[in-house]
Parts: C-alpha cells; structure tokens; sequence
C-alpha cells in the first residue's frame, strides 16, 4: 500500500511535467489576390457614411502627407482613426465600427474593383494617371486637350455607382477619372489640381483608387468558421440493451474503471479496496487532466445541455461568455468535466418557465434565436459583411434620433415604426371615377345569386388554382380604351369570355373618345359606339344586355377590320328596325352621358396610350394584355391577389358590410395618378442631420459653401422654419408633409411650377411648402423681380396673404403684364398687406442668401442652375426636363405617396411639447432620415417579460440604458449553433459595448453526444500588428489541447458566396491524427478562389427558365473569363468572378442565336451592356429575362441529335481548356460526327477527398489508360482535392498521355446543405451533372476513386443506353453470406423497385445529351429537396436517389462483369470483371489498401509506377520542395502553381 501511495504521489508530482498536450492545428484564409492599402479601404467606409466625409478624409491624408515618413501598417491604421476623427466620425461607436470593418477587410473587393479597372485602362508606366471618357494619359497638361476632344466627340464617360465625385462638380457633362494612391505625393499635386478645376466648373472630378506597386503579401481574411470534426467510424454505437442497464444502474467501480494513462484502475482496486477514493480520485484527476476522449454511457448524456447551462452560470459574471464559448467550440473533451456538474433547481425551473415563452415564437427547446435591438436576425441567411451593415445601419438610425433629440419611449416608439419608402415596382391606381361604366355587378345581378356572399369563404379550403367564386365585388378589371382602336376587338371579346365563364370578375370599360361637345357621332365610330351602348343600356334596363350589344359589334367584324359609323348604325338597326339614328348619334344626343369623362379620367391619371387595362388598380403590361397571354394574365392575377384578401378577411380588415373596392382603394400603395417621375424616383433623401451654422453663414454664400451638405441641409431648414406657406397660418398648424419647391421663378416654366404648388396648397391640410431658389447662370439678383418679391412676401405678409400675393405673381398672364410694364407689382397686391415693409424690402435688395440657396441645389441636389425639383419629406424628385409639366394632381400625388409614412411619424411624436413649426420640421427630418435607411424587414419584439434571474447571462453595456444596442441571444449551450453565435456575440460585445443577454434554452433527456465536432469561428474586433508595426499573423484558426488518438477532419465554412480552396498542407487534413504527426503543427492554409455571382433566369417567351442557356462573363463586353449553364430548377445559373467590371453576355452560338436579354436587375448597368460590379464580400444574386427572338421562336438549345457550332463547342472561360470534343456513341449522326472530327475522346469524371483516396484515384486513372487506346480526358471536382494532388497530377497526365480539368461548383444556397462532408460528396457525384460540363460533352462516365479498370471505357461509352438518361451496374447478389445486409431485398425498396434491380453508383455512364432533354438533372434536385429534409432519407444519398427516382428518371442496367467488388459478388464471378470495386466489407471491415493488394494483383504494380514518377518529380524539383511551416509565415503565390480551374 505504501508504495502505491508513494508511487501515486510521485506521478502527481511529476504531472505538470508530462509533455501530454497535443499538437495544435491551425488554419488560415487569405485573398487570392494581393493585399490594398486599409487606408484605402477606410475611405470606402466614409464614403458610405456620406460622399462629403469621404472627401474631407482625402483631404485629411493628404494634408498628413504620409509619404514623408516612413510607412508601416500600424501608422498607416494610426492615420486612418485620426483622420476619420478629423473628417467627423467623432463618437466611440463609429470608430469601433471602423476598426472592425478594417479587420474584416470589408471594403477589400471594393479597393480590388478599382485597382482590376485601373489595370484595364492603365498607361504601363504611370504611377497614376488620368482618365478623360476612354483617353488615358499621366500628364495633366493634356486635360485641356483631352476635355476639348471629348466635348467635339460627344463621348460618353463610363462611370458606377461605387465611384467618388467631387460634390460640386457632380452635375457637369466633361469628365475626369484620377487613379492613383491618396499617399503619395503625386496624388497630393493631382487632386489640389483636378479639385480647383471642379470647384471652376471646368469638369467632373471623379477618385479611383489605384497602387500600381502593391505588396506580394495576401490580406488576411475572416468572418468565417472552421470544424475539426470527429472522424464517424462504424463503432460508436452503443447496444440498445446496454443503454437500459446503464441508466437503472447507476454508478458502479467497475463501470467506469477503465485503463487510463497506463492505469488499470479495476485491477489496483482489486488489490487496495481500502483505498477505492483515493483511486476514484486519482482517476478522475487523470480524466480531467487528458484531452483523450472516453465512451459515454447513455445516462451521462441526458442532461448535458442543463449541465453545460449550469456551469456557464455558476461561473463569474465577467467571465461566462468565455466559458460558454470554451465549452460550446470544446464540448467533446470538456464532456467528461460536465456530466459531474449539479443544476440547481432554480435554474432549471428558470429555462423550462421561459421555454413555455419560447413557444409563443415557435421556438422549440434546443432552438436558437439572435436579436438586435428586438429585430430577429437568422444568422444563417446572413453573414458578417451582410450583418456589418445592419449594425451600421442600425447604428446610423439610432445615431440620426438621438441627434433630433429623441431618447426614452419616443426613441423605442419611433425604432418600431415599420414605415419604408415606396417600392418602385407596385403602385395601383384609384378606379373609383365615375367615368367607368360597369357591365355587372357580382352583388346584385341575379346572375350571381347562387354565389355565397360571406367573405370567410375566402378562407375555405380549396385546390391550388381554384378561382373563389363569391358574391363581392373583390376583383374589378377595367378598360380604358379607344374602341376604334385595333387592340380593342380581342379585349373586349376576351371580357365576355370572362363574364360568360362566371370569373369572379366585376367588368368596367372607360372609352376614351373625343370629348368635345359637337363632335358628331355620325362622322366619329367611337363616339357613335358610346352614344350606341348608352342608347341600348336605357333602352334595355339591362347592363348584361348592353355589354352582349357591345360584343356583338366587334364579334361581327373581320379578324383585321375595325368599328366604323356604317357597322355601328346597321347593328343599331338589326336590333332596334325603329330606332332613330341621327338622334342616337347626333352631337346633341341625348344618349351623351360620359362620354367626355373618359378622356378626363384617362388624363388626370397620367395613363398613356390608347389602350389600358388594370386589375384592381394595377396596369397590366403590353405583354400582359398580348393576344397569346390576356386571359391568362387575369386569371393569374386574380389568383395572385387572393391570398391578400383572405389575410384581409382573416384579420377582420374585409368585411361582409365593406365594400371591397373601398377597403382595395385604401390600400397604402394606391395613387390618384401615375407619374413616373414621382411613383419610380430613386430613394434619394436629404440628410437633415448635420449642425446649424445659423443666419449669418446662411446670408454668406462663401461661408455657407464651405459647409459639408448635412451642415448646409441642416442650416437651410433651420432659416425656413417660419417661411412656409400653408392652406392656413402654419404657425399654429402641424403639417406632416413638407415640400421644398425648388424653381427659377423668373423663368415661366419655374412660375407655373409653383403656380401649381400653390394651388394644391388650397386643397390640402396636410403640407406645407417652402420655395427653394434655383437661379440660371446669367442670375442677377438686383434685377430679378419675382425671387425678390417672393422673399419680401413672406418676410412681411401672414400666411395666407403672402401666399395669395404670391399665388398671383405665380399666374404667368399676371406675370407678363408685369414683364411687358403693362402693370407693376402694386397691381397684384392683396389685402392686409403691409406696403410700406415691403417696398422697402424690395428696394433695399437685401437677399443674398438666394446664393446659397443656389449653391445647395448645386452641391447637395446635383442640380443645374435654373432647374427644377421637389423634395418632398427630405425626398428628392428631379431634376424635372425643361419641358416636364407637373400639374396639380401630381402634388396631390407626392403628397398621397408621402402621407402615410409623415403622419405614422406624427402619432409617434406628438406629444413632445414642441410648438407646430419645430414638430413640422422634426416630422420632416425624422421621415427622411427613417426612410433613407437600409432597414431590416423584421418586427422588433420585446421580451423583458422573460424571467433572468437565475438562468441568463447578463452582461450591460458600460453606456447603461444609453447603449445603441441590445443583443439577446437564446441558445442551447450544448449545440453547434452555440458554436457558431456565441464567438460573434462576444466581438460584438467588445466592438458595439451592448447590453447583452443570453436566454438558455436547454434540451432535456439527451440520448446521443449533441456535438461532435470542435469549432472556431475567425473573428476579430481590430486589427493586430507585431512589435515591427507590420500585420501579426492573423487572424488564424486555432485548435489547441485536441485529443491526438481521434481521427479528425478540418473542413472550412466559408459565407455563402465564396469559393474556397487550401492551397496549402502537408498532413491529410480528412484524417488528422495528431499522435501520428511528426511536425510541431498541422497547419492548413486556405484561399479565396473566387466570389460567386449567382442568377435567375426566365424566358418572358414561355415564362419559364430557359433550360440550357448558356451566359458567359467577361472583363470588357468581348472577352470571355468564365461561362455557364442555367438550371432549370429557379433558372438557376452561377459564374465564378475576382472583384472587378463584369459584363455579362449570352455565349456565342446557340444561345445568342436563339436568345436575346430583354431585362434584368439588380446589376450595375448604365447602358444596354448587362454590367456587374464583383465589389463586395456580400452574396451577389442578379435576375435575367430572356426572350426568343422572333424567328426562332420554334427552336430549341437542347435537342437529342444536334450538331453544334465550333464556337459552342470550344473552350475558354468556365471550361478554361476545354477543347472541341466529340464523344462517341451508337447513332449514325454521332458515328457521321466521329468520322468528320479528328477527336475521339472518354470523358470521365471522379471526385476524392483525403490522401488515401486520392492515391487510390491515380491509381485509377492509370488503369483506365492502360486499357484504352482512346484519348481520355478526365474532369475531376476540384472542391475537395489536396494542393499536393494538384501538384502532382500536371505530371501525371504528362507522362500518361492524358488530359484532364478541374471542374468547380458551389453547392446553390437554395438546395438543402448536408452537414456531412462525405454526404456532400455523394450530392456532387448525382445532383449537378447538367451544369457541371460544356455542352459538347454528349456522355460522360463516372468512375469511383477506388474502383481498378481492367476493360476498354471505350466500350461503355459506347453502349446503347435504349433511350434513357444514364446507365448503372445493379448490385451483385451471388455471394450468399451478405444476404443479410442486402436492404433492397425487402421492406420500402422491394416495394418501390417494383422488381427492378437497386444499382450501386460506383460506375455509371450518361447521356448527357439524354439527361438534359429530360430535365432529370431538375428532377433529380426538386426530388432530393423533398426528401433530404428527413434526416432518415437517402441514407446512401448517391445511390438511393437514382434508384429512388427510377419510375421518372429511367435507369439502363449495364452488364453485371462492368462492375465487380468483393463483397457482393462471388469469386467465381471475377474472371469477368471489367472494374473492380473496393467496396466496404461490413463483416470483416478489412482496410482499403490491404483489399486492393489481396483482391487486385496489378494493384501493387499501379501504385509502384506512381511512386516511382512521384520521387522523380520531387527530385527534380528538390530546391524548391515546399517546406512544412505554420501558416503564420506562410506567403506562397498560388499563381505558381498549374492550376485548371473548371466550372
């Protein structure tokens, strides 16, 4: 006993000197391309804050003139806080804010755009250069010339909307691009240069960012997550039976008394009973102490996520975020530690009490919730660059409130108002006039009786396009038409069909024809139609009998024949022989109601155009009411509009005792009138934020001008506070609408314009208007007559009077009198005018503040002298073109449009105490700034009925309840999804200083470990540096204390639109285990490959995905980078891009022969060229629409036996070497294509992961060119391969003879992502074989990594596939002792087979030609959507879907000899075999390599040809054999290395 104890003592002692840390893995992730300076990447981040504080950020690096010192990233960093405190980001928060944007390098891609422009454009030995509309040049001394060039030339300068223009010179036509550094001295010299000739007017200055000597070293990359995830083997279930024992048994010696470090704890026990607890204790010290992982039983699992809760709360309160991120990111070896952790009632009571809360928002327990500020963020859909702009966003509005003095309740109220600007794309218009003549009505002509009248129907249940047959008028389709007009034959016979069929449809029609009183129907066919219908609709009482009259008028005319006054009379009298027609349709008939109403209505709408047709409001397109689709245009409609309605009639908005069409006719988005100038302005607002200056800058035109634009918006509005005009005193009314009017009014179109204005003021009680001045260039101000006797008004005229007086001045005969001296201004004055005040105003020309005035239109609207707009709310609309009428209605328009929004502000604010001037200007400048930010669609909730007091981490902000942000977080502790938030809550937390708190939200009664992987997420607050001043090494990924007997695999998650490869690793990173490794580390270094654009594409001609089409994308609009192929799934396409200009095209051949771009959105175009900007980190998803060009609407891109084009056959782009290839196969056409072509090539495609079977796939590769003496071309995923893989194989192919690519895909976010990465793998092989290949590829066969040829792949290529898609090899069922494991022989497969064999996907061939005419690419993915949401469905994904889908996707049982494997088949069987298969054994699990060497004789023989090539390549290159190194240091350029880069 004693020398047990003395034994134990002395290996305590020696503890901490035992070496038993594991060796640590790292990972990092670069840029493919070189690293920008940050200084330029922080001007982005104050350009997006305001172009004015990009501006003073250049001029504040400039004036620091950092070329004179030496540089390093630190004082360049140093530089950048000091400059932005200078420039006006002055609070804690905005700096936080930049310094994380730094560190995550946002505005890098934008930096990049630039510099990939500049390098397009550049003169090869400038340093910085000049760009003058296409004419480069290093000189400025050749501007002049340049600018006089263009001026004759009329050249066009391309500009985005990414690039800085100098503020005052935005409006002018001449154009100058800088590119250059803002570091240098030259830089320095240029922009004082280029910026004096803009503030001079001589032409637009416009900053591109250029280096032209960068640095070799990569930016350093984050926001992104790392898994180190424990290696699944077929072991790790436990029994059923043992888990029942286990969990009634409890916790016994022999249970848990396993060998440990050495240490037979059962057996010492046996040996020293009397010291049971000292072991027990020594063990469990030994437990803990070793990151080695042990068996878990069943009962030690239940309660883990309680206990992980627990441990984090009994923690101390500064430090249970890290301990909840420790136990989250290292839950598999901080288990053992956990299960012995007691919860204490109370905070187990706690979780369950809010669980029930929980519930109310379909949170399940286990669920996850992130909120900001009381907005629901799913950081799934969202990552840190896209989340980075909510917080600024965010931060920005709550910045703006505080700033108008909000804070408390009012500040929360106003946060929740859900008021946004109107979208451009959905406007209806106002149908209630009286020139619409209904034809039915669904609530009172009989008709309709049996119809049900209750509008809950609507929520009866009903097939999917099922029209709801009501007795409500819900849906109202309206004509206006001219009824002599070609089009209006098909309509209105289309209306009777409607009204025939029973479509729930109220029918309406408008006419628009001559209005005047005399016009003569005997001499005009569309007003005798409309005296015509008015004649028999008296005549008859009968509206039904009418619109049959009306029908029957143009269902008698000729297919191509219109109304004339000869048909009209002949069906007047073949229905009524006594009817006198000179009385019917003379121009004093009595049968004249309306007729002039339509025109009316058809003008004060702003509809153009003979013919309109609107369904509840909204104007359908000209493709919409074409021939071939009208009808079915309504139909759909109508059902579109439904379920709006029945979430009306749910929520109790429609009732039985409304009228539907007053409630449609409420909703916000209906207008009185459309005008596209006001309906699609840009959401351009003023910014009312900055500081007041007061009235002395404000009269000092050279002081006002040197304000930054906030500061003079702010200081202008501040001057007009009590200059408005108004329908009465404005000082004691609140108005919610503002409208500045700015106008020439010495110019007649600028005196009509607020002519109007003013007479819209008489109308409404909800604006109030301010005239802003906008003189001409030759403006003198002692002459100008109406600008001064405008201002002498409202500065000594009441409201009202100063608006009559003004109101007539306005009226341009008024106004000519006055010009011509005819009258003076004495002529027009208006009672209780104060004469003398104003004639001495106007003699003492005391106005100099119309110069500022004129220079805010200039540097804040962009505005031209003289010319016109309207900012309406702080919304900008303009500028108007000169001969641009804007009438009453469309200020009764902006005001109708901008209501809604004003007056929600109102209610919130009111209440506050100000007087009517002060909240009429707050309710101004809160809209524009509410309504000028990027807010979430999300509702902000409140949750502070939630109990905290036992079971939620509170961390409060250093700021207390003056904090911009609250984060709270619901969470199970023991999730990945722990893993994943709680490491960006903790930099948020640092970067944002929040109020946090975290809700535990526990699961109960575990059965299985709830993670199995370790995580990392790269994440920094700022940048770091070394004591050097240069960048540190990170920010890195970092795995310390990993259990080294566990295989592990590090796979990278990248955000959702990058595409990432390692370019560097030694070790296999699919099978880590450390206590193998030499090394001092498993490093793995990754790269940022590419950014993804991705796409939606619809043929307009079919209204479907244009299945097939190919785009391509190019740096200049001729040039070809990459190309690709639309899905049919969502007209899905995506193309891989670095940042820079993009131009989007079809590819030459097929597709642009076929095909023409009709629209598209979300690009960056500024002409018809479909332009993309890849400047950003963010996903990039654009929509395409696509039509048939009118000669090929017949034609098809994907047909059985075409024969294409070289140009579609050849390479370049996505394919980057694809070749015109021609495969072989059966028919006569392909044979006749053979014989012409002088290639004859198998095509194969494999994919591996992991050294060992990427050894096992050369040695494939070379046993398919052993036996063929075809040209073989093998295309293999490039997703998952080694960097030494792509090293090698440019060396394989060469000795071998045999050409090969790298083909890419990134899996589309819109299909269900498996978490597995074998699982994955398994998509790639089945699910994107119509896009992954060119489409001169007619078949391609897929060989598995481990599978040996033995036979001629010519062969199978070749094989009569008897028309279906693909062929596979069936399993084989002739080894007798794995019946047990053969699952298709019973249960769901033997059912579903229906007789047909189960295939295994080892081998299979496929006609792509096949495949793609059937769509089964398509079928194949909406089918694995569908069923991949089961985690218990396509457990063997790759082979269980084809077969699954057989009924609809045809599979051609190849040959049983094609595919041989040892398990499955007999040996007698393998004489034939023409591959070999190295299948899994689930009897013997023998290892791979030791079943090739025994199952394959020419196995070994592969594999020593290979390793020889392989030693003599590193011989050969032995000088520059990569060295193993942390990824610290590592700087490689993996430019150097061959690379095929395929899509």
């Amino acid at each position: 006993m004693k020398r047990l104890f003395v034994f134990v003592v002395a290996y305590l002692a020696s503890w901490p000197l035992v070496d038993c840390k594991s060796k640590p893995v790292i990972a990092g992730l670069s840029s493919k391309w070189p690293d920008t300076p940050i200084i330029h990447e922080a001007s982005e981040f104050l350009a997006e804050e305001s172009e004015d504080l990009f501006w003073k950020f250049v001029d504040t690096i400039v004036m620091f003139q950092i070329y004179q010192s030496e540089s390093s990233p630190r004082m360049h960093h140093e530089a950048i806080l000091k400059a932005a405190t200078l420039s006006g980001i002055n609070d804690r928060l905005k700096r936080n804010l930049l310094k994380f944007t730094l560190a995550l390098r946002t505005y890098l891609p934008t930096v990049e755009m630039f510099h990939q422009l500049a390098q397009h454009n550049s003169p090869s030995q400038c340093e910085l250069f000049y760009d003058v509309h296409g004419d480069v040049t290093c000189a400025k001394e050749d501007l002049d010339g340049l600018i006089e060039k263009a001026k004759a030339e009329k050249k066009a300068s391309s500009s985005f909307h990414r690039d800085h223009i100098y503020p005052v010179s935005r409006s002018l036509n001449e154009t100058v691009i800088l590119y250059g550094d803002m570091t240098s001295l030259d830089f320095k010299l240029a922009h004082e240069y280029l910026k004096k000739k803009a503030e001079d007017g001589v032409f637009q200055y416009v900053l591109r960012h250029f280096v032209k000597n960068r640095p070799e070293r990569k930016a350093r990359l984050s926001g992104y997550g790392i898994e180190l995830a424990i290696k699944s083997t077929e072991y790790k279930a436990v029994d059923d039976s043992q888990v029942k024992s286990d969990s009634d048994a409890g916790t016994t010696a022999d249970d848990d008394d396993v060998e440990l470090e050495g240490f037979d704890f059962a057996m010492l026990r046996r040996r020293h009973p009397d010291m049971s607890s000292q072991l027990t204790e020594f063990r469990n010290h030994l437990i803990d102490s070793t990151n080695e992982m042990q068996p878990m039983k069943v009962w030690q699992l239940q309660d883990l996520s309680f206990q992980a809760a627990a441990r984090v709360l009994s923690s101390p309160p500064e430090d249970q975020l890290k301990v909840l991120r420790d136990i989250s990111q290292n839950f598999p070896i901080r288990v053992r530690s956990l299960v012995k952790q007691q919860v204490p009632d109370e905070v187990r009571k706690e979780i369950q009490k809010n669980q029930q809360f929980f519930s109310e928002v379909d949170l399940d327990s286990g669920d996850s919730l992130f909120m900001l500020n009381g907005m629901t963020i799913d950081l799934d859909d969202m990552d840190m660059f896209e989340l980075l702009d909510l917080l600024k966003a965010e931060g920005s509005l709550i910045s703006g409130l505080k700033k108008l003095e909000l804070k408390g309740k009012v500040l929360q109220k106003v946060m929740k108002l859900n008021i946004k600007a109107n979208s451009n794309d959905k406007h209806l218009l106002d149908i209630r006039d009286s020139s619409i003549v209904w034809v039915n009505d669904i609530e009172h002509d009989e008709k309709y009786a049996r119809w049900p009248a209750n509008v809950h129907e609507l929520l009866r249940p009903a097939f999917p396009g099922t029209l709801r047959r009501i007795r409500k008028n819900m849906f109202h389709l309206v004509f206006l038409v001219d009824p002599t007009h070609e089009d209006a034959k098909y309509l209105i016979e289309s209306a009777e069909i409607f009204w025939a069929n029973d479509v729930p449809l109220r029918i309406g029609f408008s006419f628009l024809v001559d209005d005047k009183k005399e016009a003569d129907g005997n001499e005009d066919a569309g007003v005798a139609l409309v005296r015509a219908y008015n004649f028999v609709r008296d005549e008859l009482d009968d509206n039904s009998k009418a619109f049959s009259f009306l029908t029957g008028i143009y269902k008698s005319l000729n297919d191509d024949e219109t109304i004339s006054v000869d048909h009209i009379k002949a069906r007047i009298q073949k229905k009524f022989k006594h009817a006198d027609l000179d009385e019917i349709l003379s121009p004093d008939s009595e049968f004249d109601e309306n007729r002039a109403f339509g025109k009316a209505y058809h003008t004060r709408s702003g509809l153009e155009g003979p013919i309109n047709v609107l369904i509840n409001g909204a104007l359908l397109t000209d493709d919409d009411i074409s021939p071939d689709n009208f009808e079915q245009t309504v139909i759909e409609k109508i059902l579109e509009s439904t379920p709006s309605l029945q979430r009306a009639a749910y929520m109790g908005q429609l009732t039985n005792d409304m009228k539907a069409l007053d409630y449609l006719m409420s909703l916000p988005e209906v207008v009185p009138r459309f005008n596209n100038r006001i309906l699609f302005a840009a959401n351009n607002f003023i910014n009312f934020l900055g500081n007041d200056h007061g009235e002395a800058v404000y009269r000092n035109v050279g002081d006002f001008s040197k304000l930054s634009s906030t500061d003079k918006s702010a200081t202008l509005s501040t001057e007009l506070s009590g200059l408005y005009l108004s329908k009465s005193d404005s000082l004691k009314h609140v108005r919610p609408v503002t409208m500045w009017i700015v106008a020439d009014v010495e110019t007649a179109s600028g005196r009509e314009f607020v002519h109007n204005a003013l007479r819209h003021l008489k109308i409404s009680s909800s604006c109030r208007i301010a005239i802003i001045h906008n003189p001409g260039s030759e403006f003198k101000l002692e002459s100008a007559t109406f600008v001064k006797a405008f201002e002498a008004a409202l500065a000594t005229l009441k409201n009202n009077n100063a608006r009559n007086f003004i109101s007539k001045l306005m009226k341009e005969e008024n106004a000519q009198q006055i010009i011509s001296g005819e009258k003076s201004l004495s002529d027009f004055y208006v009672g209780g005018m104060n004469v003398g005040e104003f004639e001495k105003m106007m003699k003492s020309d005391d106005f100099p503040y119309i110069y500022s005035h004129a220079d805010w239109c200039a540097s804040v609207l962009g505005l031209r002298p003289g010319k016109s707009a309207v900012v309406a709310s702080g919304k900008v609309i303009g500028p108007l073109n000169s001969d641009e009428k804007f009438l009453v209605d469309d200020f009764n328009l902006i005001e109708s449009t901008s209501y809604s929004s004003s007056s929600e502000v109102q209610d919130a604010v009111t209440g506050l105490g100000f007087d009517a001037p002060k909240l009429s200007d707050l309710i101004m400048k809160l809209t524009s700034h509410l309504l000028s930010q990027n807010k979430i669609e999300a509702e902000r909730r409140d949750i502070s009925r939630y109990s905290d007091r036992h079971s939620v981490v509170k961390l409060p902000s250093s700021a207390g309840e003056d904090s911009s942000y609250d984060i709270t977080l619901v969470v199970d502790p023991a999730s990945e999804k722990a893993q994943e938030i709680v490491p960006v809550v903790m930099i948020l937390k640092e970067v944002l200083d929040a109020n946090v708190k975290i809700f535990m939200n526990c699961r109960e009664k575990l059965s299985d470990m709830p993670i199995k992987r370790f995580y990392r997420f790269v994440l920094e607050p700022e940048l770091t540096f070394k004591v050097d001043n240069s960048f540190s090494d990170g920010p890195l990924a970092k795995f310390f204390d990993m259990p080294s007997k566990s295989i592990l695999t590090l796979t990278m998650h990248p955000p959702e639109g990058w595409m990432v490869e390692v370019v560097e690793a030694v070790h296999d990173l699919d099978n880590i285990r450390l206590e193998k490794i030499q090394s001092k580390a498993v490093t793995a270094e990754y790269e940022l490959e590419y950014l993804v654009l991705e796409g939606h594409c619809r043929d307009l001609t079919t209204g479907s995905p244009p299945r097939g089409l190919q785009f391509t994308l190019g740096a200049t609009p001729d040039t070809v980078a990459v190309d690709t192929i639309v899905m049919a799934n969502l007209g899905y396409f995506q193309l891989k891009a670095n940042p820079g200009v993009w131009y989007l095209n079809l590819r030459e051949g097929k597709s642009r022969d076929i095909y023409q771009i009709t629209s598209h959105d979300s690009t960056d175009s500024l002409n018809d060229d479909v332009i993309i900007l890849m400047d950003s980190f963010k996903s990039k998803v654009i929509l395409i629409k696509v039509s048939k060009r009118p000669e090929k609407i017949g034609s098809s891109l994907i047909e059985e036996d075409d024969t294409e084009p070289e140009e579609e056959k050849g390479g370049g782009g996505i394919w980057d070497s694809v070749k015109s290839t021609i495969t072989g196969g059966g028919s006569k056409t392909q044979a006749v294509e053979n014989a012409e072509s002088s290639t004859d090539v198998i095509n194969i495609f494999s994919l591996a992961s992991g050294h060992l079977y990427e050894r096992l796939m050369r040695i494939m590769m070379l046993s398919v060119i052993t036996q063929t003496k075809t040209r073989v071309k093998f295309w293999i995923l490039k997703n998952y391969i080694s960097p030494q893989f792509k090293d090698f194989i440019p060396h394989l192919a060469k000795e071998y003879g045999f050409e090969y690519e790298l083909v890419q895909y990134k899996w589309p976010r819109w299909l269900h992502q498996q978490t597995e990465k074998q699982r994955t793998m398994w998509g790639y092989k089945i699910l994107f074989l119509d896009v992954l290949f060119p489409l001169s590829i007619d078949k391609i066969i897929f060989v598995d990594a481990d599978q040996i040829v033995r036979a001629d792949l010519k062969e199978l290529r070749d094989l009569d596939l008897e028309g279906n898609p693909y062929g596979y090899t069936p399993f084989c069922d002739d080894r007798k002792e794995m019946d047990g494991f053969r699952f298709w022989k019973g249960g769901y497969w033997a059912s579903h087979l229906a007789g047909r064999k189960y295939h295994i996907s080892a081998i299979y061939v496929v006609d792509l030609k096949k495949f793609r005419k059937i769509a089964a690419g398509d079928r194949l993915r909406g089918q694995y959507q569908g069923l991949s949401q089961d985690p218990n469905s396509l457990a063997n994904l790759d082979q269980d879907l084809p077969n699954n889908m057989i009924h609809q996707v045809g599979i051609k049982s190849l040959p049983q000899e094609w595919l041989w494997c040892a398990t499955w088949c007999s040996e007698e069987s393998k004489s034939r075999a023409k591959t070999i298969d190295l299948c899994n054994n689930p009897l013997t699990k023998e290892p791979k390599l030791d079943a090739a060497v025994r199952i394959v004789p020419e196995w070994t023989n592969y594999d020593e040809k290979i390793k020889a090539l392989h030693e003599r390549v590193e011989n050969a290159n032995k000088t520059d054999k990569s060295k193993e190194k942390t990824v610290a240091s590592h700087e490689k350029d993996s430019s150097q290395r061959k690379t095929h880069d395929e899509f």
